[in-house]
């Protein structure tokens, strides 16, 4: 049976490996680009059987996408095009990094049918970039922006990072205040989170480097809140702010937990709540599809009770609420009354504060729910 419309493909290459990074990424590996394209498009024979005529969106993150040829993006993007129907309104995205790219990419990738451009700006204060390990600098933000507009491109989200190190409050105001001055359509603001695996991980674990305060994330996001709602953004996510009609549609197939089909090393799929993973290390994945095979790294299937907590989880994170019908009686009053969940005619929807304790409000009206979802 096809029924699945979304499409993410994992490109892995990067200039540099940042030290918070916990993305499957490498580095100097240029000369692994045109295999690393043709065993994405043997993937992608192999999983057309599931992927629907008319798919909806197609995804390209990374790493950083645009570190591959424009041309080999494009002959990926039009093998995809010639194998589906690609819906005629499809939501087609590549990530970029700013050094990446100029108006010439741009105009190229948008001509082959990247219609959506997100990049990745994180701050626009140097000593934070710094902290995070960033090659750009914020002026390289400014020009990238400015040639996705020359190249003609009307749909740009802005990734944004907020509590590194050494990053105060009246800084995170000004990255803030130059996001929405370039009035990008999409912006997405993320907590800096620590990965033990990763080189800032280990650094904080040695106590090289303090791990981020989160009352100061807290007021962080609270502002993020404030201006971007001044400014005309509406928060449909708890990360991610849109001009009206600019959702990323890719992602919310995500959230409501909608079929999805993920290419290349270490790219995750899900389906009936089923959830599968491509092995990550993308030797390993390129050895696994010139083999001829798939290249599953893992799976699991999601029991009832799990598949619950997930919707309960992912209704709250996208702050369309849960129905007050499938909660035990009682159950949510503590966080009504406390103001982390607000009842909106039947439908428990998170505050901003309580979108700060999420799992705490997921695992309080998720327990003992599981019978009286209609999931």
């Amino acid at each position: 049976m096809r029924g699945v419309r979304h499409l993410y493909v994992h490109l892995p290459f990067c200039a540099h490996r940042c030290g918070y990074c916990d993305f499957v990424t490498v580095v100097g590996k240029d000369d692994q680009h045109a295999g690393y394209v043709d065993a994405l498009l043997a993937e992608l024979a192999r999983e057309s059987h599931v992927l629907a005529d008319d798919l909806e969106t197609v995804f390209l993150g990374g790493g950083t996408p645009t570190t591959i040829r424009p041309q080999d993006l494009g002959s990926l993007l039009r093998t995809v095009r010639t194998s589906f129907d690609v819906a005629a309104d499809a939501e087609i995205t590549t990530e970029a990094n700013p050094d990446t790219v100029d108006v010439a990419i741009l105009t190229g990738l948008l001509e082959t049918g990247y219609t959506r451009l997100s990049m990745g700006a994180q701050s626009f204060d140097p000593s934070v970039l710094r902290s995070l390990e960033r090659l750009h600098a914020p002026q390289s933000v400014r020009r990238a922006f400015h040639a996705a507009r020359a190249a003609g491109y009307a749909n740009v989200n802005l990734d944004l990072i907020y509590g590194a190190h050494g990053e105060t409050l009246e800084s995170w105001e000004r990255t803030l205040g130059e996001t929405i001055a370039l009035a990008p359509e999409h912006v997405s603001a993320y907590a800096l989170t620590i990965e033990p695996a990763t080189p800032l991980g280990r650094a904080v674990a040695r106590g090289d480097v303090p791990a981020p305060d989160p009352d100061v994330q807290a007021d962080m996001f609270g502002l993020a809140c404030s201006m971007l709602r001044d400014a005309g953004y509406g928060h449909y996510e708890i990360s991610n702010w849109a001009r009206p009609g600019y959702e990323c549609r890719h992602n919310l197939g995500y959230w409501r937990r909608q079929p999805y089909v993920g290419l290349g090393a270490g790219a995750h799929s899900y389906r009936h709540d089923r959830r599968w993973w491509n092995v990550r290390p993308p030797e390993e994945y390129l050895a696994t599809v010139e083999r001829g095979e798939l290249p599953i790294g893992g799976e699991e299937t999601l029991e009832p009770g799990d598949a619950y907590l997930e919707e309960v989880f992912l209704r709250l994170r996208i702050l369309e609420g849960v129905p007050s019908s499938w909660i035990e009686d009682g159950r949510a009053d503590p966080y009504v009354a406390s103001g982390l969940l607000l009842d909106d005619d039947g439908s428990l929807v998170p505050t901003e504060r309580g979108m700060l304790l999420l799992n705490e409000l997921v695992l309080g009206l998720g327990a003992g729910g599981a019978a009286r979802t209609p999931l």
